[in-house]
């Protein structure tokens, strides 16, 4: 089993910044974490790929926040984070991190509230 535990959430205002982290513990599934990611879901929408990175730094980013946001992984310390730049009323949703074992359903944390507003 894996526990990601997400943090960083919070009121931002259009065009800030703001920076998520997700720390997973557990058993040893979480040396053989593949690909971790955020996800997110805005109010009567469905949830949504925000951004993915494997254990060697690949990633990947939907198109609505290439340039904007950027995800990074401290493999030593099981940690991915996700620093939101130029933000907009649009990011406002629950972030909810992502982990892939192989073999296995993948694990999520309980999600985590980012509002951009004035």
């Amino acid at each position: 089993q894996v526990q990601l535990v997400e943090s960083g959430g919070g009121l931002v205002q259009p065009g800030g910044s703001l920076r998520l982290s997700c720390a997973a513990s557990g058993s040893i599934d979480i040396f053989r974490i593949n690909v971790m990611g955020w996800y997110r879901q805005a109010p009567g929408k469905e949830r949504e790929s925000v951004a993915a990175i494997t254990r060697g730094g690949v990633t990947n980013y939907a198109d609505s926040v290439k340039g904007r946001f950027m995800i990074s992984r401290d493999n030593a310390r099981n940690t991915v984070y996700l620093q939101m730049n130029s933000v907009k009323p649009e990011d406002t949703a629950v972030y909810y991190c992502n982990a892939v074992v192989p073999g296995s359903m993948p694990y999520w944390g309980v999600g985590t509230l980012v509002t951009v507003s004035s």
